[in-house]
This record gives C-alpha cells, structure tokens and sequence, in this order.
C-alpha cells in the first residue's frame, strides 16, 4: 500500500473522533478499521510528514 494511501486513511481518522490520537493510537485504529499492519516507525514518519503529531504531555 503506499504511503499517499495511507495518508488519507490518518487525515480522515484526524477528522473524526482520532482526533486527540497520537501515532501509536492512530496506528491502532488503521489496524482495525483498514486491516493495515504498519510498524510505528512508518506511522510516526507519516504523521510528521502531515504535521499532525501531538505534543507530549508532562
């Protein structure tokens, strides 16, 4: 799958209730509402790439 898809699968996530995710979550919520396995490492990228990261807390 490419990684233009995958994108459009983070933003429509981002745009509902995900919307307080970080990547590990949004990871999560590709594996079961898309069935896509992707390794944190890739989510984390895709979402910077995005400007889309939550800042930590603490």
């Amino acid at each position: 799958m490419s990684d233009e898809q995958i994108k459009e699968y983070l933003l429509e996530l981002i745009a509902g209730e995900e919307s307080a995710y970080g990547y590990r979550k949004l990871g999560i919520c590709l594996q079961r509402q898309h069935q896509l396995i992707i390794n944190d490492k890739k989510t984390y990228r895709l979402c910077k790439e995005l400007d889309i990261l939550i800042p930590q807390r603490g």
